[in-house]
């Protein structure tokens, strides 16, 4: 990126590149009083991804995942998250790859979502954004058993959760991941607006 009149890049350092490239960062920042500062900041970039929330308005559950995550376990918590379905775009245009993260790691295909917003899910160190969406599930939307591919690691419960149950689990801390939380309060509050009108 270019500088700007509030910011110098004076020098960059690749500390990683592996599976996303790790830079570190020393740059000249003009502060809102107008004096310039040097801050040194690490950057991740693992690419930006897309995350869906199917709702089934015939049973009131949702659609969620439950798989394990390493760097959750490394902080000593239950590393088997609750989380609604997501995956890195890779290229695709955020609602075609949700599509495809949605068969495989649940095996429901669906056909209308609606794209929320976009989300940078942790500013202050990582790049990504992820794109969120919304949709309708039925029963006869299920095309195979999902759980993800195993060659890429993956090993997926899919969960049928009820709304209200859902919420709850929020509360008491069994559903912890940021992005299905967003959307979870999304849905509640769509259905409240709509109970209202």
């Amino acid at each position: 990126m270019d500088d700007t009149d509030y910011l110098k890049v004076i020098e960059t350092d690749v500390l990683s590149q592996n599976w996303g490239t790790l830079t570190k960062y020393r740059i000249n920042y003009c502060r809102k009083d107008g004096d310039w500062q040097e801050q040194v900041r690490e950057v991740y970039d693992r690419g930006n991804g897309a995350v869906c929330l199917l709702h089934n308005s015939e049973t009131d559950c949702v659609l969620l995942t439950r798989q394990f995550r390493l760097p959750v376990w490394l902080t000593g918590r239950d590393p088997f998250l609750i989380e609604a379905p997501a995956g890195l775009l890779e290229g695709a245009h955020p609602k075609e790859r949700i599509r495809e993260e949605l068969v495989e790691e649940t095996g429901f295909q669906v056909s209308e979502l609606e794209h929320l917003y976009d989300v940078h899910m942790s500013p202050g160190s990582v790049t990504e954004y992820l794109a969120f969406y919304s949709g309708t599930y039925h029963m006869k939307d299920q095309i195979s058993e999902g759980g993800g591919k195993e060659d890429e690691g993956e090993d997926i419960e899919v969960l049928h959760i009820p709304l209200k149950k859902a919420l709850g689990m929020i509360r008491s801390g069994e559903i912890r991941d940021s992005k299905t939380i967003i959307l979870l309060q999304e849905l509640a509050l769509r259905k409240l607006t709509d109970d209202l009108n």
